[in-house]
């Protein structure tokens, strides 16, 4: 049984890594999906990968997907809008308040417009990092307008919905202040905190652990695509990095003098920032809570991870994250393990009573 919500025919334009991802999704859903592209090489990768169809003579989509770089989006979205008179568009840029502005002075039909944006990604683009379940449990901005009422828009809310994902209804200006503060500015931080690598030795780089990979994963990030975010939402970002940049010269200057009388306190104190801030980050299905982390041994042969995952399920037990650290000088790995506090201890227990070595355990 078909339990799609989606019955229009949509139509996507661009078929790169988000494109092709709602291709694929929507596609696996039974929906008919049109995939067009400035290029018929890109279009044809993204058809061939299975993310819809060729346009063809006859279409009519009641749902348009712009997928677009983001300088290029008010002009995509106005000709779609023009195109087919009776569709809703919408377009999936990772900034909202520029392409309305833009498409409000072209005195565009906005009564059929609704921006949106999947927080959703990989570092690696294109079709061929396309996924169908990229945007399974991810928020997706629906960036209303005083243009378009949301039970005009409805289909994109069933689309969202038809992906996995959670609708989040957010003014366009509210959305672009809060992705520079959670998306934007950490690109531009992982990004110069990696360029200090470039001079590292390899000595030095054969150090690296789990921490270093988690603060520069970003850093790999096409950089034509964010300087155009970038350039879009400058502002926002500009007034999230200054602060961090006094702080971080604050930092600076106590490192500076270690033992002036305020140094100790003033890195003491951006520390304990640092825990406040990331312990407000929400955990799996958007639960402000904190996890108990379990830390185990796990050795590095075929099947040992697959054999401790299984376990942790007979157990009973829903493991809310999962982070994999690997030294290439020895034969182990680490599994860092979150759960719910309360079961923290009881799965410390079985997995020992079970032959496995925990290096950490809250209790």
């Amino acid at each position: 049984m078909n339990d799609r919500r989606l019955v229009e025919q949509v139509r996507i334009v661009g078929s790169g890594l988000l494109g092709a991802s709602i291709g694929l999704g929507l596609s696996a859903k039974g929906v008919d999906v049109i995939v067009d592209d400035a290029s018929p090489s890109t279009r044809a990768l993204a058809i061939a990968y299975g993310a819809g169809r060729a346009p063809a003579e006859g279409d009519a989509p009641g749902l348009v997907v712009v997928a677009v770089p983001p300088d290029v989006v008010a002009d995509v979205v106005a000709a779609e809008l023009e195109r087919y008179p009776d569709a809703l568009v919408t377009d999936v840029a990772s900034v909202k308040l520029a392409p309305l502005t833009e498409l409000r002075a072209r005195g565009a039909d906005l009564s059929r417009y609704l921006g949106s944006h999947p927080m959703a990604g990989r570092e690696r683009g294109g079709a061929v990092s396309a996924r169908a379940d990229l945007f399974v449990g991810r928020p997706w901005i629906l960036a209303g307008h005083d243009g378009i009422t949301y039970r005009r828009a409805a289909a994109i809310e069933h689309m969202v919905l038809d992906l996995g994902a959670v609708p989040i209804e957010m003014d366009a200006a509210v959305h672009d202040r809060s992705v520079a503060l959670v998306s934007h500015a950490p690109q531009v931080v992982a990004s110069l905190l990696a360029s200090r690598l470039r001079d590292g030795s390899g000595t030095a780089l054969g150090l690296a652990g789990q921490g270093l990979r988690d603060t520069t994963r970003i850093a790999g990030s096409n950089p034509e695509l964010w300087v155009q975010i970038l350039g879009a939402n400058a502002a926002e970002v500009a007034a999230v990095l200054r602060p961090l940049r006094d702080d971080l010269d604050a930092v600076i200057r106590a490192l500076d003098d270690p033992e002036a009388p305020a140094s100790r306190r003033v890195i003491a104190e951006a520390l304990v920032a640092g825990n406040e801030g990331v312990s407000r980050i929400p955990g799996k299905h958007g639960q402000d809570k904190r996890y108990a982390s379990l830390v185990v041994k796990v050795d590095d042969k075929p099947g040992e991870l697959a054999r401790l995952l299984t376990e942790i399920g007979e157990e009973g037990v829903n493991m809310e994250d999962l982070r994999i650290e690997h030294s290439p000088e020895t034969r182990v790995g680490f599994a860092e393990i979150s759960v719910l506090p309360e079961a923290a201890h009881p799965l410390a227990t079985a997995l020992e009573q079970r032959g496995w070595t925990l290096m950490e355990a809250e209790r």
